[in-house]
């Protein structure tokens, strides 16, 4: 699958929840964020010098390393805000916005919100609560974390926008834009709950949960061109279909790692393909793509696998194909793209034909063939 690998350390901490991600600015640049002996650093990669695909479309050679910045505490997630800023969480509480120097290639911080979560007092020298998720849609970032808060920042301004101290009295793991005024959180006990920040009150506009065991739920994606459609994974390693027009349960619940899922994402562009991957060293490929039929069937875990997806009737004109009522479009390939993997795939980001992943073995890789 085109895997080059760059080596450089990339272990979360024992203690951190969510993995450390690489992310995409462009089908050739990436960020990553790593941790050496003495400190953590955020670092920018070209891949776009690879040269040519060898027969088999595996690439020779490694990304190079364009930048990099030091990071106080570990990085917890980190979002593009656009082409030259990316936002960092960190463990510490604090939210950094970086801006990459294409000219010269530097990276510098741009704006930093000190102790944006934390647990008692923000004034104190300790008692920081990690930032534990970041959502990006430019001016407008969105926060959660450990400590149950949500805060609202805007790029050009130095203080929150708005800021829902007890949003959750349980850790908040990650959050996404639903649209520009609303967003949706995923907690520690199963709940998604949807906040529309027009409103002053600080409670969530509606909740939906999984029924019976209350399990952590560590990633969230929005479908990005139908805003009603959600996928979520967590501590069991099911990923959940959600419509949040209708009920307050999900529509399709899939079976799939054997441990936590760590990061689910849609395809930006082609939404049709999500990817996920797990504690359990899988990255899976989810394609229901309408003509998934005509294809055969990828190999998977060792044997064939089609999911079938349970579904509620939905009376629209545009029917996405991950709430489709038609039968014989129930059908879903599932492929892992990374079969001999072992340690844990941390987290994933996807744009275009590129997909980079970072693993427990301390090495990013980078797929820039993906539906080649």
């Amino acid at each position: 699958h085109g895997d080059v690998s760059a080596k450089f350390c990339s272990r979360r901490s024992a203690d951190a929840l969510r993995p450390l991600p690489p992310r995409l600015q462009s089908p050739d640049v990436f960020a990553t964020a790593g941790t050496t002996i003495c400190d953590n650093r955020i670092s920018i990669w070209s891949s776009g010098d690879l040269g040519n695909a060898g027969l088999n479309g595996e690439y020779h050679g490694e990304p190079r390393l364009l930048c990099d910045i030091q990071h106080n505490g570990d990085v917890m997630d980190m979002q593009f805000l656009d082409q030259e800023r990316i936002v960092v969480a960190s463990s510490t509480g604090t939210v950094t916005i970086f801006r990459h120097h294409q000219n010269n290639q530097t990276l510098s911080a741009n704006h930093r919100w000190e102790k944006a979560h934390y647990h008692v007092d923000q004034d104190t020298s300790c008692g920081g609560a990690a930032c534990t998720g970041v959502v990006c849609s430019n001016p407008e970032i969105v926060t959660v974390g450990e400590d149950g808060r949500i805060n609202l920042f805007r790029a050009d301004q130095k203080d929150a926008v708005r800021t829902i101290d007890n949003a959750d009295s349980s850790t908040l793991h990650a959050v996404t834009f639903l649209r520009t005024t609303e967003i949706l959180t995923v907690n520690s006990i199963g709940q998604l709950k949807i906040w529309d920040l027009r409103h002053q009150r600080n409670e969530p506009s509606q909740i939906f949960s999984l029924a019976g065991d209350r399990v952590p739920l560590h990633c969230v994606d929005r479908h990005p061109n139908q805003q009603h459609i959600v996928a979520t994974g967590g501590q069991d390693g099911m990923l959940s279909i959600w419509d949040i027009r209708q009920g307050t349960m999900p529509v399709s619940l899939l079976n799939a790692h054997e441990a936590e899922m760590w990061e689910v994402h849609f395809h930006p562009s082609d939404p049709d393909h999500l990817f996920t991957c797990s504690e359990d060293g899988s990255l899976w490929h989810w394609d229901a793509s309408t003509n998934v039929s005509e294809k055969p069937s990828f190999l998977h875990q060792g044997g064939r696998s089609t999911a079938y997806l349970s579904h509620s009737t939905i009376n629209q004109s545009v029917v996405s194909a991950w709430l489709s009522n038609d039968p014989t479009k129930d059908r879903m390939e599932i492929t892992n793209l990374i079969p001999n993997q072992t340690l844990s795939v941390n987290s994933l980001d996807v744009l275009g034909p590129c997909l980079v992943y970072g693993t427990d073995t301390e090495a990013i890789y980078v797929n820039r063939q993906l539906f080649a």
